[in-house]
């Protein structure tokens, strides 16, 4: 098993190098700090020299290494290209660069479109061959995808992959001539080389994990064969990594199995560089977390949040006159989209929104059906009123005289309005766990602590009303949800530290900091730790800067510690790994959809190790995709707080 701490190999992400070159090697160094190049065509490994010499290698150039004999054509051209372009000193400056180790470690990742002929990006010039080709020759090519498409029953969506244009951009490079991969290299060979390809991509994040901690993720699922698999993906502000799935089926799922399961993955990741495990609410669970936490000190267990506020939905679903309200919106929604005549009606008005339609979260969706049925209060309340439904026979009906005394009791209106007040604020935090862009742990206590006194004061602080609805609230944190460390990232967290009419000021919230720093394991110096909370708390030396105070409301946590966390440095490298974690594991529950595309009734004999391969390779590869999106935006608005900081300060 690989270890994140003790390896002395240091793997670079190549991805980020700005040259081209970098894209078909990988760079190792051996115990005496010496550059290592592998290339990812034939797998030779070469010591010495630089990036310029490995091109020569790609390019076929004789005389300071061997040719590449399994590059294909159109990367041996675009590497002879490129070495033209580097003459004379050029060259001299570049390769002295390269053996001393300069890289530029934010350059933007080089295309795969920059090495095909083909011009299709968007504003490209186009070639002179493709302008001359006829429109019958561009439709007939049209026509053999779309045979390919319809034979094979591709969906349509696979147009709008981002490798679709690229696939035939590397195959019109090479020319006529070229022939599908086989079968089996298909699924095989070429599922080897990608799975090594996405490992290169899930190493580049490694790094990170050591500076930012990163968070382990598991759930169980039980696929169409009835096998139990259990997904582990690791979460760090700069991706989601999905890393294996394991077969469970054939052993004892007790907490002490389970222990040694999660032990395997954390000695892959690095003991180190894990801030806590996240996992189901099951028993089980429970205590192999806690086995984990007696082994690693530094590991802590935390239960899904996602999960915990959905039980919280249910158990107050569960009640009486909860049901009774739900039961009620439930017949006149039946009502109305069981009979065309009437939503034909409803659809005319003006603004008019279906009142059944896809939910915003993957929980809820009672309270927000209740919500939507009240925002067309007074559309339904106009249909029942209307000439056009009282000549109708269904006014005349059980169901019809039933649901228009619903629509007409004002009782029902506003039972549904205090149900969608009281659930609001759960589903607004609810969102903010839900989702894998930002991370979340710094809200889950504050969080909670608004929604129970969202409630209270929606009853006007009466006890009788709001204490059935809080005492299931405060069950659930008391039983799973409190944990010290969900406390720790309460305090640490500026946004709240700073809003005083709003902090919560219970003792149990610098006791669980306390015990925080003082985990050796967590804090090396805790002494030095504690000297610098007071500095955070009470606003002194970067952290009473007016534009620090300012940001502290806007900016997010763990980004704004690395802004204006200079004067506490223990403390800032705490915050920075605490602050930057997840609180939900819905991001291995979002992965089990990728399973079931994959392993559908028709494909259901996949091997489990195939089917690992399969998944590994699709979740990792739009890794980059799925977060790079953001991070122009992110790296601008860092750069102009930078600007009015040293400008003004």
């Amino acid at each position: 098993m690989e270890g994140g701490d003790s390896s002395n190999v240091s793997t670079q992400a190549i991805r980020d190098k700005n040259d081209p070159g970098w894209a078909h090697f990988s760079l190792t160094k051996d115990v005496n700090g010496k550059n290592k190049f592998r290339c990812l065509h034939c797998g030779s490994v070469y010591s010495g020299g630089g990036i310029n010499r490995m091109k020569q290698h790609l390019a076929g150039v004789k005389g300071n290494i061997a040719a590449c004999k399994k590059v294909s054509l159109d990367i041996r051209h675009q590497m002879q290209e490129n070495l033209k372009g580097i003459t004379g000193e050029k060259q001299e400056i570049q390769e002295a660069r390269e053996n001393i180790g300069i890289y530029d470690e934010h350059a933007t990742e080089e295309k795969i479109d920059n090495f095909f002929a083909p011009r299709t990006s968007a504003g490209s010039q186009p070639s002179i061959k493709s302008v001359l080709v006829s429109k019958q020759v561009v439709h007939r090519a049209d026509m053999a995808v779309a045979r390919w498409f319809y034979d094979s029953c591709i969906p349509m969506n696979a147009l709008n992959s981002p490798f679709a244009q690229k696939a035939i951009d590397a195959i019109t490079a090479i020319g006529p001539g070229y022939k599908l991969p086989t079968y089996h290299m298909m699924r095989v060979n070429l599922l080897k080389d990608y799975r090594e390809e996405c490992k290169l991509l899930v190493d580049a994040y490694r790094s990170s994990w050591k500076e930012t901690g990163c968070t382990i993720m598991a759930d169980g699922w039980t696929d169409v064969r009835s096998r139990t698999l259990i997904n582990f993906l690791v979460y760090c502000p700069h991706g989601l990594s999905f890393l294996k799935s394991v077969d469970a089926s054939d052993i004892k799922k007790d907490a002490e199995t389970l222990c040694e399961l999660f032990s395997e993955v954390v000695e892959w990741v690095g003991v180190s560089n894990i801030v806590q495990i996240v996992t189901d609410n099951a028993t089980n669970y429970k205590k192999a977390g806690a086995l984990l936490h007696e082994k690693y000190a530094n590991i802590y267990w935390s239960p899904c949040a996602a999960h915990c506020l959905n039980l919280i939905l249910k158990e107050i679903c569960s009640m009486v006159h909860v049901k009774d309200i739900a039961n009620k919106a439930s017949k006149v929604t039946i009502l109305v989209y069981n009979h065309i005549f009437l939503l034909s009606w409803l659809r005319k008005r003006k603004g008019w929104k279906e009142i059944v339609r896809p939910v915003a979260t993957r929980f809820a969706t009672t309270f927000i059906t209740l919500k939507s049925v009240h925002d067309h209060k007074h559309d339904l309340q106009a249909l029942i009123t209307s000439k056009y439904f009282s000549d109708s026979k269904l006014s005349k009906t059980v169901k019809g005289k039933e649901t228009t005394s619903i629509i007409l009791d004002n009782k029902f209106w506003t039972s549904c309005l205090i149900m969608t007040k009281i659930s609001g604020p759960i589903i607004r935090l609810l969102r903010i766990i839900d989702a894998d862009e930002k991370p979340s742990l710094g809200y889950v206590y504050d969080g909670l602590y608004r929604v129970r006194k969202a409630i209270k004061n929606l009853f006007k602080n009466n006890k009788r009303l709001y204490k059935p609805y809080t005492n299931i609230i405060k069950s659930r944190w008391d039983s799973q949800f409190r944990q010290g460390i969900h406390s720790a990232a309460y305090f640490l967290n500026s946004t709240f530290q700073y809003d005083k009419d709003n902090y919560s000021h219970k003792p149990e919230v610098m006791q669980e900091l306390v015990e925080l720093i003082g985990n050796k394991d967590v804090c090396s110096k805790p002494k030095e730790a504690m000297m610098e909370v007071r500095l955070f708390r009470d606003q002194l030396e970067s952290f009473g800067k007016s534009l620090a105070i300012k940001l502290a409301m806007e900016m997010q946590s763990d980004e704004w510690w690395r802004m204006f966390g200079s004067s506490a440095p223990q403390l800032q490298k705490l915050a920075i790994r605490i602050l930057s974690q997840t609180s939900s594991s819905s991001g291995c529950e979002r992965n089990w959809s990728v399973f079931e595309k994959i392993h559908t009734k028709r494909r259901n004999r996949l091997e489990h190790q195939r089917l690992n391969d399969l998944v590994y390779v699709r979740y990792n590869l739009n890794m980059r995709n799925r977060y790079d999106f953001h991070l122009p935006y992110l790296k601008f608005y860092i750069l102009i707080v930078l600007y009015f900081y040293i400008l003004y300060f």
